[in-house]
């Protein structure tokens, strides 16, 4: 009996590991993508290459009680999407046909960068209160699938 993960777990388990990078102080995200069995690119939320971490400047976002989801031009730091897709850029693969895993629904930024990318199919952990983002997604035919999250958990622990 084969007792490793089915593949969507064993990749969103991954997801999570590279979210273990993240710098962000409000939530740390993790996303990869794959294609063909294969894993592209990945990429965790935090501030540009070279610029000190929000631990370091504190999160204004925070300081002005913004709620999550909104005011995203106040935060320093790229997505985990974003930063995904700008990592395959720099090393010129192609991210045309792949399955995006993000431990976090993509906001609306993130899902007009994953439709232009060719990305068709998202899979994610935890959801995200951008109704505009599913919206743009669904229009550009891009698949949304929410992951179990009891199962994605049980893969992560070993059970």
């Amino acid at each position: 009996m084969d007792e490793r993960p089915p593949w969507d777990e064993y990749f969103m388990c991954i997801a999570r590991v590279v979210a273990q990078r993240s710098t962000c102080l409000r939530r740390q995200v993790g996303a990869i993508v794959v294609k063909d069995r294969h894993i592209l690119s990945t990429g965790y939320n935090g501030a540009p290459a070279g610029l000190p971490h929000c631990s370091q400047t504190g999160c204004l976002r925070e300081q002005l009680k913004v709620p999550s989801g909104e005011r995203h031009e106040l935060c320093r730091g790229l997505h985990a999407e974003q930063n995904a897709i700008i990592q395959a850029a720099l090393y010129g693969v192609s991210l045309k046909g792949g399955i995006l895993y993000t431990t976090v629904a993509p906001c609306t930024v993130c899902a007009k960068m994953i439709i232009n990318a060719g990305i068709r199919t998202v899979k994610y952990a935890d959801g995200y209160p951008d109704q505009l983002a599913v919206d743009l997604m669904r229009q550009a035919g891009v698949v949304l699938e929410k992951m179990d999250h009891d199962q994605a958990r049980a893969a992560e622990e070993g059970d």
